[in-house]
């Protein structure tokens, strides 16, 4: 595999937004034949690691699903978007320096406290599961832009979770990508099936 050919069809395959922001990273030490660190509100740029021993062995195709859907999941976490669980935070952070400022020490444990709280909240919302299967529909839906359909795209991401869970060693998917691929594979129906002929 020519690494400078296949990163620059990469770069190229994803959106705008993720053109901008990732940064593709060509590894042979990583573990997974994709990985995304966990992106934080300081970091400017979005790694995305490759281990080449690993991605070569995947189709075309697996690795265009592969690489849309990590981009979609780092792009799609979101820490400044203003929400009930980010306003809570604000507003926590707020009132913790003013409690401070006035040396009142319940008044800091309480606003310290709905601080917490509410950084937790996010911390889970961009964690939780319903993320990652966001991040799976939005691979189809832009490899869909690419000249994919929906249900080929729904497909190949598929073999891709399952083939890349091979590669390294794994011997059963991890919970997470069983409920991935139970929506995939919904996708890949709903596709697949004739849409109803207009009432006369």
């Amino acid at each position: 595999m020519n690494v400078a050919k296949e990163i620059q069809h990469l770069r190229d395959l994803m959106p705008a937004s993720g053109r901008m922001s990732v940064k593709l990273i060509a590894k042979g030490d990583r573990e997974r034949a994709i990985e995304a660190p966990f992106p934080y509100p300081w970091q400017r740029s979005r790694k995305v690691y490759l281990n080449l021993q690993y991605w070569s062995q995947l189709s075309r195709s697996e690795r265009d699903l592969l690489l849309l859907r990590t981009v979609s999941w780092v792009t799609g976490v979101q820490w400044f978007t203003l929400d009930l669980y980010r306003g809570a935070a604000v507003a926590g952070t707020l009132a913790t320096v003013a409690e401070t400022l006035q040396g009142d020490p319940l008044g800091i444990l309480a606003a310290g406290g709905l601080t917490a709280f509410a950084a937790r909240q996010v911390w889970q919302n961009n964690k939780n599961s319903s993320r990652e299967i966001e991040a799976d529909e939005a691979a189809v839906s832009i490899a869909q832009r690419r000249g994919y359909g929906a249900e080929a795209a729904a497909r190949a991401l598929i073999r891709a979770i399952e083939r890349s869970a091979e590669l390294e060693g794994r011997a059963s998917l991890e919970f997470a990508e069983l409920i991935r691929c139970q929506n995939l594979q919904a996708i890949a129906r709903l596709s697949s099936e004739p849409s109803e002929p207009p009432a006369s």
